[in-house]
């Protein structure tokens, strides 16, 4: 198959398991569903890493998903199992995105912006995956495209990218397996951290915003 079918593919699929969430709601799955009942532990925690998998994949909004891992598992079991229903979900999008976007995309990457962060990644794939995974305002389906259009390899896009997800991950699993103590330190030191989480994304979107405007200013100059 030539790049561009492929690449089509791959808006197909994406669109596909986006318009997925029409038809079911990954947090219900996964705080209300089966998962929940008398299974197997084992079963369970294998369930809940795919149904979180497949949730990110389909953008669903990962905190959310997250928050339900505390709330059903707790805290050390259910941050080991968000972050790795994150990580299995980012190299799901990662294959995907290798395999069936990475050529037809690659003719893009000769603007110097593209070209520059494409080099990055390619010398420094750990430490750059690991930096955009931690610094708020990132999104996370953006890194795992990204990655998967350079030359990353993949066991250093996994490594930081299940790293670089624990904070911002502890911190919602906290807040959902503390919810019902709404007044208990663990609650309330989560919440701080998903504010200041929140504010330096916010931040973080308007210095990018008048990093644009002003290089579009410059360049009409």
């Amino acid at each position: 198959m030539t790049p561009a079918p492929r690449l089509a593919l791959l808006v197909l699929v994406l669109a596909v398991a986006a318009g997925s969430l029409f038809l079911w709601n990954p947090r219900r799955v996964l705080s209300q569903g089966p998962l929940t009942s008398d299974v197997p532990a084992v079963w369970a925690g294998l369930g809940f890493v795919f149904v979180f998998a497949i949730g990110t994949l389909a953008f669903f909004p990962k905190p959310v998903l997250n928050i339900a891992a505390g709330v059903v598992f707790g805290v050390p079991v259910g941050l080991m199992l968000a972050v790795a229903g994150t990580t299995l979900g980012a190299v799901l999008a990662f294959a995907l995105g290798r395999g069936l976007g990475r050529e037809a995309l690659r003719p893009l990457l000769r603007g110097k912006m593209l070209a520059a962060l494409d080099r990055r990644l390619t010398e420094q794939g750990f430490r750059s995956v690991f930096l955009l995974r931690v610094v708020p305002g990132v999104p996370f389906p953006a890194v795992n495209f990204a990655a998967a259009f350079s030359d990353v390899r993949l066991r250093s896009f996994v490594a930081a990218t299940a790293l670089g997800v624990l904070p911002g991950t502890a911190a919602y699993v906290v807040a959902g397996a503390s919810a019902s103590s709404p007044t208990s330190p663990a609650f309330l030191i989560s919440v701080g951290v998903m504010i200041a989480l929140t504010v330096l994304t916010l931040g973080s979107m308007w210095r990018s915003g008048r990093t644009v405007t002003a290089s579009a200013a410059q360049g009409a100059a």
